[in-house]
């Protein structure tokens, strides 16, 4: 049967199907073949449905026999749900967005909706959604891991997790803190990578924004996301901040934002309801989110909101790695460069009170003078960025050849990194140029 479809611009509510015996169409499609516009009306759509059937009528065709003609035995846009309520409207109440939660996809609503444009699966956020979470494929090696610090992560990670079996309170949170440089994020990546978990990870400049309230809505969706995690791909995950202070900390007289208060709100939330957690759609209860343990990183506790650190909410890890933790990881980080232990004891003790990503540093200063001949080979700065950017596909850059890393062109390049340090704190230039600034 084929339809007029006609509703008049101004009068949008008065939309009427009428019989075009004209037209003989094929059942394979509910979309019209043809789409032609006629100016019977300020604004008619006349199109042509699926159906060779024709009473002749004209009458309405949405009723046949005074019963109710649906789109589709199969269709999903009349179905009802167990109190008679429209099926979608309600499940799009429940859902944060229609369009990424339930979305277009195969199975879900008709194929006829889906199309092949950009394949039968349409919900183009799916696939983001299992990549928030960090695999660490780049940590190649061997890496040296402090007990103390694997032993308190393990620890936070399964008692969270096996919470429902104990009974006592258990923080949500565990909030790593020390030094800058200490490697604190690094370690706990390590021990990620080591215990098979998918951490799902923010950083601090996530936790503002031009709109009120998106931070924390942020905060909520990707905990619920390692839920997701966890009841999806059957691994263990967890949510990782780093540097929280950086973007929830009080320094001096900084202000505080509504989105700040909004993330300390959601944080003291999920600590004290850690399996009810709502992104803006109405409850329901069945939903239950998964206990999902946290883990932040900061250099000073001191300026977060107090309430949020307390012990009942959060537990504190100080990480101050000893002199047998520095010469550990050093040892690890040159074993490939052919230095011995008795070589990293020796650099160690030469620039002691150092973070350890001073160490690194080191190792990067003594590839400088390698990289600055690899540049005049090439053709000197005013050719580099022809043979990096714009050379063929098919050819290769010219190779690289690493410096030969040795006790002595470190120690150089320590006594270099010490150099810039000082100059830092000694000169403050920033005086010279704001005469009234305090001291």
């Amino acid at each position: 049967m084929a339809f007029y479809c006609s509703f008049n611009s101004t009068d949008l509510s008065s939309f009427t199907f009428s019989k075009c015996p004209k037209f003989n169409c094929r059942t394979s499609s509910l979309f019209p073949r043809t789409i032609s516009i006629h100016k019977v009306s300020p604004f008619v759509v006349r199109s042509i449905a699926t159906s060779s059937d024709s009473d002749g009528d004209g009458g309405t065709s949405a009723e046949i026999g005074g019963k109710e003609k649906k789109l589709s035995e199969q269709s999903s846009w009349e179905a009802k749900d167990s109190e008679g309520n429209d099926y979608l409207y309600r499940l799009g109440k429940e859902s944060e967005n229609m369009n990424i939660a339930v979305g277009a996809r195969a199975g879900v609503i008709d194929d006829l909706f889906i199309g092949g444009f950009l394949g039968k699966d349409s919900d183009i956020v799916f696939d983001y959604r299992q990549k928030v979470t960090r695999s660490f494929e780049y940590l190649q090696g061997d890496y040296y891991i402090a007990p103390v610090f694997m032993d308190k992560i393990a620890v936070h990670i399964v008692k969270n997790y096996i919470a429902h079996l104990l009974n006592i309170n258990v923080p949500l949170i565990l909030g790593i803190w020390g030094g800058k440089g200490q490697g604190k994020t690094f370690q706990t990546e390590l021990i990620f990578q080591a215990m098979g978990i998918l951490p799902v990870i923010m950083s601090a400049g996530e936790l503002e924004s031009e709109r009120a309230g998106e931070p924390g809505r942020l905060i909520r969706d990707r905990y619920r996301t390692a839920s997701q995690v966890v009841q999806n791909q059957g691994k263990m995950s967890c949510l990782m901040i780093n540097d929280i202070d950086a973007g929830l900390g009080r320094f001096g007289n900084t202000q505080m934002t509504v989105n700040n208060q909004i993330v300390v709100g959601t944080l003291m939330n999920l600590s004290d309801n850690p399996t009810r957690v709502s992104i803006g759609q109405d409850w329901r209860e069945s939903d239950i989110t998964n206990r999902i343990p946290i883990i932040v990183t900061g250099n000073d506790f001191s300026t977060l909101y107090a309430p949020l650190v307390r012990d009942g909410r959060m537990d504190k890890f100080y990480w101050q790695p000893n002199i047998d933790d520095i010469i550990n990881i050093v040892n690890r980080m040159y074993e490939k460069d052919g230095l011995s232990k008795n070589d990293v004891v020796s650099i160690v003790k030469t620039f002691p009170n150092q973070a350890l990503d001073f160490y690194g540093a080191l190792r990067s200063r003594t590839y400088d003078n390698s990289i600055l001949k690899w540049v005049n080979e090439v053709g000197g700065p005013e050719n580099v960025g022809s043979i990096l950017l714009k050379r063929k596909k098919d050819k290769n850059l010219p190779v690289f050849v690493p410096p030969k890393q040795t006790v002595e062109g470190l120690l150089e390049s320590g006594y270099s990194l010490i150099k810039e340090q000082q100059l830092i704190m000694e000169s403050k230039l920033s005086k010279e140029y704001l005469k009234n600034m305090d001291d």
